[in-house]
């Protein structure tokens, strides 16, 4: 086992390692900041289980979206409710089938106009070339009193 890194210094887009699970998870987030959902979609397992920590009675983006067709829900509604003006991840770091990566959004909920900001951990676990579990881990309060304006 053998732990690899990556930071994210160079902004040039080009594959930080040449680990197969960043490269995927690189991808993902570049099909993100191009709007590309169905991109993100097809790099999904069929058992995928997304998880974003916090409570949905809190803010309906919180929670857990099993399959691809309920992944691809949250990704409508994080259109519907978040507006980013800053999304970067900034460090990559992969054991065996996990990618670990920190980074910082910011930006507004677009129902109250309030902002968010916050540091954040997201952690991939990859297997056959597909994700196969996601968590995010954030200032959940950032996107609670925002939302509540």
């Amino acid at each position: 086992m053998g732990i690899v890194t990556a930071h994210s210094a160079d902004r040039r887009g080009e594959d930080l390692v040449s680990n197969p699970n960043i490269a995927l998870v690189q991808s993902i987030y570049a099909a993100f900041g191009r709007g590309e959902v169905a991109t993100i979609i097809a790099a999904l397992a069929p058992n995928v289980d997304w998880t974003v920590n916090g409570r949905s009675s809190d803010y309906p983006m919180f929670g857990n979206w099993k399959t691809p067709a309920k992944v691809q829900e949250f990704f409508q509604g994080v259109d519907q409710y978040e507006k980013f003006t800053d999304f970067s991840p900034r460090d990559y770091y992969a054991v065996d089938e996990k990618v670990f990566v920190l980074g910082h959004y910011a930006g507004s909920i677009k129902t109250t106009g309030k902002p968010f900001a916050s540091d954040w951990i997201h952690i991939f676990t990859i297997h056959g070339g597909k994700v196969i579990g996601f968590r995010e881990f954030s200032d959940s309060h950032q996107f609670v009193a925002a939302y509540r304006g």
